[in-house]
């Protein structure tokens, strides 16, 4: 790290700006740059990022990430700083953001330096711009396509495609089939020296266990064919011990042959089944009918699920060691089993890993033809560009750093970007439109129902979007959280749809999926209560209406399907004669019962004193109002808002002032160190209402709007008058006349 003291410059000055809430640090110099070391790391605004999921150049940030554990970390931050700071005369450069670097800005009085400004030399030789005094990023990647195309480039990996020699081709394929491939700088897998070894030692460690085969006789039962023989053995030892053990329990005790021949019960229930020799619960059955003292027969009478694997048993063990035989005894598998014991124990110690799958013959021959040899001098010679390779990866290094480093500097250290706006910051995705209003704050999230649980806590109203691109292949997809600051929530809701526009320009599919409900602003908290009250007032009004109508259609129903009137003068109908209920069906429905006038007019004389009592109550409160002097009216009308939108604004209040941005980073794995708020101005410009620009021309007329029934002007003019009369008869009018005319 630097030294605080900055050489013969004296101490760090260091320089603070207030916004969100916490003092950032300014990075406006090279030497505050190259002093970041030295910084209370208390001070910084983040501590680690992803380099996932963020509007930077993710080659820039898998650089900077060096453990490659896919998060950027202070340390790394600043030992990235320091290393582009040194190669500089000037590390000031570092600040402009951009992806060009004068030649003789690199400090060439280090080694270090002078490797990377004969790299740069080199490489705009190769573009064409020899003694150019300048270099840009797309001339280094131009080189680096280049010089990654080649077969050999530098970094230590041979793929085996670049190999011309089919037989050295052929054991690298095996090196990758049995390890694994590493890419190499043009996209191919490859091996490397690593690789190269394993492979040869655990090659060379098979081959010399094989051997043991060829020089012990005891590991070679049957001659030449020991190998087959032993696997021959294994497929069939559990179920000869299980079928002789079997025998031996009949001949301890008769009563045993039985049940150990399984039960009638286990033969009815295979009976049922389409059985064939590959049947897996034939295969659980005794390999051959067990009685005591019998002898093991390899023809007719095995159970047909081993006949194939007795088969090679008896052809390629049985014949071999004990000549042409029917059956097979007890001492004689014991004595089979003696003679592979040795074998089987030299099995055991088969050296573990992938190699040996290629096979004995295989591995020998690999390791005759000294492919080992040939392969490291492949190796050997990629390796010799290394340093080129080391140099040219430098410049790119740089000047990347010179042209994205103040960019995460003042989105990691500081959040600077974000506050200041004159740039967006890494973590801004885009900007949604939906609803009348833009949306700047927008962060990309993998898992919405995830996000939401940490990101609740910043105390913003946020909008998970699903955002889709169409015409694109396997339909594109993201997810988004955005801050909604400003307007208000009323048309907000799950399946609304919208526009994304990401940084790039490309527009999106933007569906609401997921909301999390905070206030907006003071003024949308003034009306909630009085849009609550008309909502459940237009909703009672609707149900009312809604049962009103049903019970008109009940009725029309209900005389519809009821017996017609007798026509004038006709005989009356003669009433039918009371029918039987037919067996089986419902009984008639009881008649209704009476109408009951005096339970009526108890409800009707409760409803009268109900709305008596209301109409008392609303009386006095007007006539206290209307007796108070005018000029504690305008107050009292003050006060009667403030009682019903204060507790809704103080609540809003609370929660706009304690908003702050770390949740939200937290939740996209963001270590935030600070408290970085966002306060109502600052919320407020982070989402933009629509608004006709400025100079625009506006025509009130409009062709199709709702038309004023005549009848609300006149009541309008009769309240306006009979206000007017009422405080003409209290006195108001006259006593402000007075007041005037003092």
């Amino acid at each position: 790290m630097s030294d605080e003291t900055g050489g013969n410059q004296g101490p760090m000055q260091w320089k603070f700006f207030r916004a969100g809430g916490f003092d950032q640090v300014r990075l406006d110099t090279g030497r505050a740059l190259m002093s970041l070391g030295a910084l209370d790391q208390k001070l910084w605004a983040a501590l680690s990022c992803p380099t996932r999921g963020i509007e930077l150049d993710q080659r820039t940030l898998d650089i900077i990430d060096f453990d490659k554990d896919g998060r950027i970390r202070a340390g790394e931050v600043i030992a990235v700083v320091e290393w582009a700071g040194n190669l500089l005369k000037h590390p000031d450069l570092l600040l402009r953001r951009e992806d060009s670097l004068p030649l003789d800005e690199i400090d060439d009085s280090k080694p270090e330096g002078r490797a990377v400004l004969a790299a740069a030399r080199r490489i705009l030789a190769k573009s064409g711009k020899a003694g150019a005094d300048t270099i840009t990023l797309a001339e280094v990647a131009g080189v680096q396509e280049v010089f990654a195309a080649n077969d050999f480039n530098g970094d230590g990996i041979v793929p085996a495609e670049i190999v011309d020699d089919p037989a050295l081709r052929s054991v690298i394929e095996d090196v990758i089939a049995c390890l694994g491939g590493e890419i190499d700088r043009g996209g191919l897998p490859g091996v490397s020296m690593d690789k190269v070894k394993a492979f040869f030692d655990a090659a060379e460690a098979y081959a010399a266990w094989a051997g043991k085969a060829d020089e012990d006789a005891d590991l070679n039962p049957v001659a030449g064919e020991s190998e087959k023989a032993a696997e021959a053995v294994v497929a069939v030892a559990a179920k000869l011990d299980d079928w002789f053990t079997r025998c031996a329990l009949a001949s301890f005790d008769a009563r045993a042959a039985g049940p150990l021949n399984r039960s009638e019960e286990d033969w009815a229930g295979l009976a049922g089944h389409l059985l064939s020799p590959e049947s897996s619960e034939l295969a659980d059955f005794p390999l051959a009918a067990v009685s005591a003292g019998a002898e093991l027969p390899l023809g007719p009478g095995l159970n047909p699920a081993w006949g194939s694997a007795m088969g090679r048993f008896r052809a390629e063990v049985v014949v071999p060691l004990l000549g042409e035989r029917d059956t097979l005894s007890a001492e004689d598998w014991d004595g089979i089993k003696r003679r592979f014991a040795a074998r089987a124990a030299w099995a055991k110690d088969m050296p573990e890993g992938p190699v040996g799958a290629l096979g004995t013959e295989r591995i020998k021959a690999i390791l005759s033809a000294d492919s080992r040899t040939a392969i490291e001098g492949l190796i050997a010679q990629d390796l010799a560009l290394e340093a080129e390779a080391t140099a040219i990866d430098s410049v790119d290094k740089l000047l990347r750093c010179c042209r994205d480093l103040a960019v995460l500097l003042n989105n990691f250290v500081a959040f600077r970007d974000f506050y200041t706006r004159k740039h967006k910051a890494v973590f801004q995705a885009g900007t949604l439109f939906i609803d009348g209003r833009s949306c700047d704050l927008c962060v990309r999230v993998e898992d919405p129902s995830k996000h939401a649980v940490i990101a609740t806590l910043s105390r913003i109203y946020l909008v998970y979007c699903e955002c889709r691109r169409r015409g694109v292949e396997d339909g594109e997809r993201m997810y988004i959280a955005a801050a909604i600051t400003d307007g208000d929530s009323d048309q907000l809701m799950i399946g609304r749809n919208g526009v994304f526009y990401d940084r790039k320009g490309a527009d999106w599919d933007a569906t609401i999926v997921h909301l999390i409900d905070h206030p907006i602003s003071i003024r949308q908290s003034f009306w909630a209560p009085y849009k609550k009250l008309g909502k459940m007032i237009a909703q009672t009004v609707e149900k009312a209406a809604a049962a009103r109508a049903k019970a008109a259609d009940n009725q029309v129903t209900a005389a519809a399907v009821s017996p017609k009137l007798p026509l004038p003068g006709a005989a009356p109908a003669a009433p039918p004669a009371a029918a039987a209920p037919a067996a089986g069906s419902a009984p008639p429905a009881p008649p209704p019962p009476p109408f009951d006038a005096g339970r009526f007019a108890g409800i009707f004389a409760a409803l009268g004193l109900a709305i008596g009592a209301i109409g008392t109550a609303l009386a006095s409160v007007v006539t206290g109002f209307l007796a108070l002097p005018w000029w504690q009216i305008p107050l009292a009308l003050l006060g009667a808002l403030l009682a019903v939108s204060g507790p809704s604004m103080i609540i809003a209040s609370f929660k706009l002032h304690q908003r702050h941005l770390g949740p939200i980073l937290d939740a996209n794995g963001w270590a935030v160190n600070t408290h970085a708020r966002i306060n109502i101005p600052f919320g407020t410009a982070l989402t933009h209402l629509a608004k006709l620009p400025d100079g625009a021309q506006r025509s009130m007329k409009d062709p199709y709007a709702q038309k004023e029934p005549p009848w609300r002007s006149a009541v309008f003019a009769a309240l306006v008058a009979g206000a007017v009369v009422l405080a003409w008869k209290l006195g108001w009018i006259a006593k402000l006349w007075a007041v005037v005319h003092k």
